[in-house]
């Protein structure tokens, strides 16, 4: 119950995304991360009460951590920029199935039964109707755009890292901060070498400087504590709680009421929670 609560509060910091980037769509997005990631890794310093033998981790750790991380967001970012991004947005959000479907080839001991299939699809289906809100695929976009590789294959990644990091060696949460910290550098010289300069505003620092404490921040702490304590099948699952709650984000937003797609969606991410908390 511990591992689901702290999921789920990295769940509801990760659907404020949207909301965020909504009001900072003119800066570049390798910027918006790197900058956000940096003050994230900050977070790591009163986690480790300042005990900086806590942010040390081995070198195949970090690169796991940096793989996981930047990688992440570099490739969804070239999806985004090169498919249609509803579509590519809804090819990313396989993560969690990647989650449910991938754990036994990962984790020893862990076995996939057809219940976590049943909740991982069921999962999937109620993100992508959140997603697509009822409306039919774009008409004009290709469904072979080259964008959807890199939104599968960052996808993938994050799958893969939230597995990875319950195999590897024993590291302090703290460590998360290195990985952040050294994902957002890498960030910022991406932004320098393929995005243009910008300047930003004090209510741009703001809303950044919320980006980096929740959803590209502390959402990373509580989601490796997550995954440290709990299942990686059931956590997956409830993963897909974070399309569904983004939309009704900036439906609030908009002060618009949500549909009936919405709440079907609603009933069927809720009903695949339930059924993998059963198949554990």
């Amino acid at each position: 119950m511990s591992a689901n609560l702290l999921a789920l509060g990295a769940i509801v910091l990760w659907a404020s995304l949207a909301a965020l980037g909504v009001a900072l769509t003119h800066v570049p997005p390798l910027l918006l991360t790197g900058l956000a990631l940096l003050i994230g890794s900050l977070i790591a310093l009163p986690l480790s009460r300042f005990d900086f033998r806590q942010w040390r981790v081995p070198l195949s750790t970090l690169a796991v951590g940096v793989y996981g991380l930047f990688g992440f967001h570099f490739l969804l970012f070239m999806a985004l920029q090169n498919a249609p991004p509803v579509q590519a947005n809804l090819v990313n959000y396989l993560w969690p199935l990647g989650i449910v479907l991938m754990a036994p080839l990962f984790l020893p001991g862990v076995s996939l039964t057809a219940r976590h299939v049943l909740a991982g699809l069921l999962g999937f289906a109620g993100a992508a109707l959140a997603i697509l809100g009822g409306r039919p695929i774009e008409p004009g976009a290709s469904l072979w755009a080259w964008g959807y590789i890199p939104a599968l294959m960052s996808a993938f990644i994050w799958a893969s890292y939230s597995l990875l990091t319950k195999r590897m060696r024993a590291f302090p949460t703290a460590a998360i901060g290195t990985f952040a910290l050294v994902s957002g550098v890498l960030a910022l010289l991406c932004h320098a070498w393929l995005e243009p300069s910008v300047a930003l505003t004090a209510k741009d620092l703001a809303l950044i400087v919320l980006l980096g404490i929740g959803p590209l921040g502390g959402s990373f702490f509580l989601w490796d504590a997550a995954l440290k304590r709990g299942d990686a099948r059931q956590i997956g699952v409830l993963s897909f709680l974070t399309p569904l709650l983004s939309t009704l984000v900036l439906l609030a937003m908009r002060g618009e009421v949500p549909s009936l797609s919405v709440g079907l969606a609603a009933a069927m991410i809720v009903g695949a929670a339930v059924i993998a908390t059963r198949a554990a």
